[in-house]
């Protein structure tokens, strides 16, 4: 199943192996084990500076620097050993450091003074190199009159480890640190997030100034170790050192399809690009051509390029939903019937009163504090408070952002909120601040992608033990297109659990089909989960002799299941969001046709569930249905995601709707509510 981090490195992936093998079939000594010790050699010391300029274009610069501070770091290593006589560590590192003052004055101008980095780049290109020029001019012919040696300086020119050269070497292990710190960091994504949009993320509260000033600072540290690289293995300065070599460590991060606008790329995507160029440069040398023809093809790759990034960027989304969306077989049962027996359709919830009509916009859940006041999330990111006993007046409680959709209270009474593209987070009971809880779980052992950041949680409840359970709808969509999942119907949900002891988040359980609605059982021994396109709800226990095990509680449903909330004789509600449709159950059966759909016409025409229609229902611990209800014309309530029994009232919150509604429930107990059930009265918990 493809991935979209996948797609995107596919046409840089394709374009080295073309390279490589179109130069590797006209030179045929191209491929021996002596010419590519060379090549891997050389190809340590551009890939450091094509990782430095990729660290500048991922945070929306550029640093057209890069040639002449790599020329500084030559002399000044040579410089440090033949004339100054320091060890080799103590000249490494100071030429490091010099290297890295110069990125950070590029990043003083750039990040601080907000100068364009084009134009700043370039005078400093300018008078690094004058200053290069200068200092060759004096010490030249004295370092030609002294050769230094020495065994650590023999190994990083012209050693290394095992069959590796030694610029290789520190390349990997550069790459490797780099790697993980682009995806796995905070100050990784940082970076992403500034080059993405820097006016979102000063608005967020990102230190915009002071990361776009260290990007440049190390783009200099990674030029000023190439340089140390480059010396050790020539040990010559020249005036034509590093000429041209922001052109292609340029080229490089674009052909690796790294965008030159910023925001998108990463470590894997320079090495990419970097072998590409290294292969270009040392065949079109190799194989004869004159002296203009390197930069001339160069510059030509450069071109495709750009021209690549441009378009690739304005129609990625078009491009990838031909070949992203993968469906595969589902095959669904039967429905039970829906005109007899406890699905039978009724006109019930034309008894629903009206809350918040045109004054909310998907309140996909609703939840009850033990004051009687009811909650509920908007699409704008805020978690509105409805103020009892008539629920006229309203607040803003809290504003998270994202997409606010299932929530709890914990026993403390902080209100726990799945949010969509964000993760799991809280909202204190006592100043209403909003704090993270998770927005990862662990990375699957085996997966070739990333999966560990939450694009989709959805909905959660909390164990006896106080560990939060919550579904994460899918991990391939976003909360723009989640409908899309269901023309895959393919495993790619799972249930995930953080423990607020240990802070931890791990997952367990995965290959789901758009798992939602996780409600802890009334013994607290298991919870019970829906799995929306398959049309079914599933057990799975915490404790016990079935521990660990999953099994289907109810499945064959008509439709698609949402929330699942416990009722106050000991039964359970669940939200049935929409209806099936023969068409999609028989396309669901036809993967083949739902992949030429997503390829050959527009999304809006694509065959989604109907989820216009919904009910209520309520069930057992066997799985068995006592009753449902419904809104037959769907005008009243049409389209139903969550419900909340509180005091002999049904609450009804849906994500489509610009309204809540309450029905009175016949026959339930009117002093019971979910707060008080679960956690106790307050001088019990006072107490």
């Amino acid at each position: 199943m493809l991935s979209k981090s996948w797609i995107d490195n596919a046409i840089p992936f394709t374009f080295m192996i073309i390279v490589v093998g179109v130069i590797g079939m006209l030179l045929p000594n191209f491929f021996t084990g002596s010419n590519i010790s060379i090549l891997a050699r050389q190809y340590g010391e551009l890939a450091l500076v094509v990782l430095a300029m990729t660290t500048v274009i991922l945070v929306g610069g550029i640093d057209l620097s890069v040639g002449s501070n790599f020329a500084l770091a030559n002399f000044l290593m040579l410089y440090f050993l033949n004339l100054a006589h320091f060890p080799v560590g103590v000249s490494a590192l100071l030429t490091v450091l010099i290297t890295a003052g110069v990125g950070l004055v590029n990043g003083l101008l750039v990040g601080y003074l907000r100068l364009r980095a084009f134009l700043t780049t370039l005078v400093t290109l300018i008078i690094v190199r004058a200053i290069v020029d200068l200092l060759l001019l004096e010490y030249a012919q004295d370092m030609s009159m002294s050769f230094y040696t020495s065994p650590l300086w023999d190994m990083m020119g012209l050693g290394g480890v095992w069959i590796f050269p030694f610029s290789f070497v520190v390349l990997a292990v550069i790459a490797v640190i780099a790697h993980i710190a682009f995806s796995r960091s905070g100050p990784g994504w940082r970076l992403l997030a500034i080059g993405g949009s820097r006016r979102s993320a000063f608005n967020m509260g990102l230190p915009v100034k002071r990361i776009v000033c260290s990007a440049y600072v190390i783009s200099g540290a990674l030029v000023g170790m190439a340089g140390v690289l480059y010396a050790a293995r020539l040990s010559g300065a020249g005036t034509d050192t590093g000429i041209g070599l922001e052109i292609s460590a340029l080229t490089a991060a674009i052909l690796g399809g790294n965008s030159l606008g910023g925001g998108r790329g990463s470590v894997p995507k320079a090495l990419m690009g970097a072998v590409t160029v290294l292969v270009l440069s040392n065949g079109v040398l190799r194989l004869g051509l004159n002296s203009g023809s390197g930069p001339m093809v160069l510059g030509l790759a450069l071109l495709f390029a750009v021209f690549v990034d441009v378009r690739w960027m304005k129609n990625r989304h078009k491009l990838l939903s031909k070949v992203y969306v993968s469906p595969t077989l589902m095959e669904m049962p039967e429905p039970r019937p829906t005109d007899n027996g406890p699905f039978e359709v009724n006109d019930r919830l034309s008894k629903v009163d009206v809350i918040a009509l045109g004054e909310v916009e998907s309140p996909e859940d609703v939840i009850l504090d033990e004051d009687d006041n009811l909650y509920s999330g908007n699409r704008h990111g805020d978690i509105i408070r409805y103020f009892a006993p008539d629920y006229k007046t309203h607040e803003v409680y809290a504003h998270i952002g994202g997409a606010p959709l299932g929530m709890s209270f914990d026993k403390d009474g902080n209100l726990l909120v799945c949010v969509g593209g964000m993760g799991l987070y809280m909202v204190s009971k006592a100043d209403r601040g909003v704090s993270k809880m998770t927005d990862e779980t662990n990375r699957s052992l085996f997966s070739v992608v990333d999966d560990s950041r939450l694009r989709l949680a959805d909905d959660l409840d909390i164990a006896p033990d106080g560990k939060i359970y919550f579904s994460e709808a899918t991990i391939r969509y976003e909360m723009h297109d989640w409908p899309v999942d269901a023309l895959e119907s393919r495993g790619n949900g799972r249930i995930i659990c953080y423990d607020p002891a240990t802070k931890k988040t791990r997952t367990v359980l995965k290959n789901l089909i758009f798992p939602n609605g996780v409600c802890t059982a009334h013994d607290g021994k298991s919870i019970l989960f829906a799995e929306s396109w398959g049309c079914r709800i599933n057990r799975y226990w915490l404790e016990g002799p079935k521990k660990g095990k999953l099994e289907i509680l109810a499945d064959k449903l008509p439709g698609y299941p949402d929330n699942i909330n416990r009722a106050s004789d000991g039964t359970y509600w669940v939200a049935i969001m929409g209806m099936r449709a023969p068409a999609l159950d028989l396309a669901l059966k036809m993967p083949g046709f739902r992949r030429r759909m997503a390829r050959r016409i527009a999304a809006d025409q694509w065959l989604y569930p109907n989820l216009n229609i919904g009910c209520v229902a309520r069930f057992n611990d066997k799985g068995e249905f006592i009753e449902s209800m419904w809104d037959r014309h769907a005008t009243n309530h049409p389209m139903i995601t969550s419900m909340r029994e509180h005091k002999g009232w049904l609450y009804l919150g849906g994500i489509t709707n610009n309204r809540i509604g309450r029905i009175r429930l016949e026959g339930m107990n009117d002093s019971w509510s979910g707060w008080s059930s679960y956690w106790g009265d307050k001088a019990r918990r006072q107490a």
